[in-house]
């Protein structure tokens, strides 16, 4: 699809930008944009199109364009002078992409909000670099590899920064309980660093 882009096919970017706005909303929101979102998703594809010579043959789009995205973010936020308040930024990202499906006990539906909540605000505590590495590769759901693109880091830092920051949140949350993915990954990490500990930076 990059290759039809540089050949001048105006519509395969267009599939693009339909097929990656969602995710790069999610990610704009959850890193602070707030009601700036859209604006910064339409800078960052711009800036994208833009940049297209200079993308990789054989790389993945989506981690290079979310690095575009919280570049852009962090740029909005800065120049604003602000930073978005926790219940700003946890209803935009629910705004984003909803993840409790509409059928769900009511009951249980207001515990994960809960839990959301508080994970977000054990988030907010966490160092720019800890708070990014759990983003996008649990809230944005991607895998490793691609979480190391996006940011531009070694995949041996991702692991490091990843372990230490599961090991603040489990401090920082220790009411999560065994079913949560954050919860399984936390117990991995240890799992790994008791057998080999933390791979360097």
């Amino acid at each position: 699809m990059i290759a039809r882009v540089r050949a001048g096919e105006p519509e395969a970017y267009a599939e693009l930008v339909r097929a990656h706005t969602g995710i790069a909303l999610r990610a704009a929101r959850a890193l602070g944009a707030g009601s700036d979102a859209e604006d910064v998703v339409q800078q960052a594809f711009f800036k994208a199109y833009c940049s297209l010579g200079r993308f990789r043959d054989g790389a993945v789009f989506r981690p290079w364009l979310l690095s575009i995205v919280a570049n852009e973010t962090r740029n909005t936020v800065r120049t604003a002078g602000r930073q978005r308040s926790l219940a700003d930024r946890e209803a935009a990202f629910v705004e984003a992409e909803p993840l409790i499906p509409a059928s769900a006990d009511p009951a249980v539906a207001a515990l994960a909000i809960e839990r959301r909540v508080a994970l977000l605000g054990a988030l907010e505590q966490l160092s720019e670099e800890h708070r990014l590495v759990v983003t996008y590769r649990y809230l944005l759901e991607m895998d490793e590899p691609e979480t190391a693109a996006a940011l531009g880091w070694p995949r041996g830092t991702v692991k490091s920064r990843l372990s230490r920051a599961l090991r603040k949140l489990g401090r920082l949350l220790p009411e999560f309980e065994p079913g949560d993915p954050l919860e399984r990954a936390r117990q991995r990490e240890l799992e790994r660093t008791r057998g080999g500990g933390d791979e360097g930076e």
